[in-house]
């Protein structure tokens, strides 16, 4: 990875209370640009519902933030599986009665090679995992913010939705179906009240991006030479922008698909 005396990573940002009194429910929140935001977002004044497979790290994650003097609480949840998300947003209503935001995160990456060498099942997890699960969190989260008169929802794509992804092409496509959901969705649910819109990560610095490392040697080292800014991202820089999305100060903003990747994409 190339080094860059502007990596942010370790400048402490003051929080300004950006998520004051909401709640926010947050997938794939066990690793990477999850932990990340769940962090932040609670640092930010929110009351945060953590979901992912892995309980263990949920747990530590939470214990982190309530000794912090955050709010914070856990929900095993396995996106591949329709009524485990929709029992996890069932777990917010019991806890907090209501959803202000919901930061839409989780994703699996598929094994890295070309459309023809990508298999019928590498398509279906991508689909299961990267597409539908989103769409059934959405719906369900949708039906508890109608509830409380509206809120904002944040879709995690990728940089590879935007542009051919040769090297892992089913889940550039099912990303790219993604964006036209979060599209979709946001006229759908303006008359509600409710805000939706997506955030396209470029290369970040994540655990995902490290197996993704494992099994092509030098991905990370060709990313950073293609980006701009001469670096990967650090999860909380991206945490950031979907901060800002689901907080009030971006309440004129739906619909939109923000890149965050350093220049990769210009």
């Amino acid at each position: 990875m190339t080094n860059n005396t502007n990596n942010t990573n370790n400048i402490d940002i003051a929080p300004i209370g950006l998520l004051t009194g909401k709640v926010v429910f947050i997938t794939g929140a066990s690793r990477g640009i999850g932990a990340a935001a769940s962090r932040l977002f609670a640092r930010e004044g929110a009351k945060v519902v953590l979901a992912a497979r892995s309980t263990d790290a949920l747990e530590r994650i939470v214990t982190e933030i309530r000794a912090d003097g955050g709010v914070a609480d856990a929900v095993t949840m396995d996106l591949a599986d329709r009524a485990s998300i929709r029992a996890a947003v069932d777990r917010v209503e019991e806890l907090h009665g209501r959803l202000d935001g919901a930061f839409n995160n989780g994703a699996v990456i598929q094994q890295p090679g070309p459309v023809d060498a990508t298999t019928d099942e590498d398509i279906d997890e991508q689909f299961t995992v990267n597409f539908r699960s989103h769409w059934t969190a959405m719906n369900a989260e949708v039906a508890l913010m109608r509830q409380g008169g509206g809120g904002a929802i944040v879709n995690t794509s990728s940089i590879g939705s935007r542009r051919a992804n040769p090297a892992l092409p089913a889940y550039g496509a099912m990303k790219r179906a993604l964006n036209s959901l979060t599209e979709t969705a946001a006229v759908d649910l303006a008359p509600a009240n409710i805000r939706v819109n997506g955030i396209t990560p470029g290369g970040t610095a994540t655990e995902m991006i490290d197996e993704w490392e494992a099994a092509t040697p030098g991905i990370i080292e060709g990313m950073s030479a293609r980006i701009p800014l001469g670096r990967m991202g650090e999860p909380r820089e991206i945490a950031e922008a979907a901060a800002w999305l689901l907080s009030d100060r971006a309440s004129y903003v739906t619909g939109a698909i923000l890149p965050i990747d350093g220049g990769a994409g210009a």
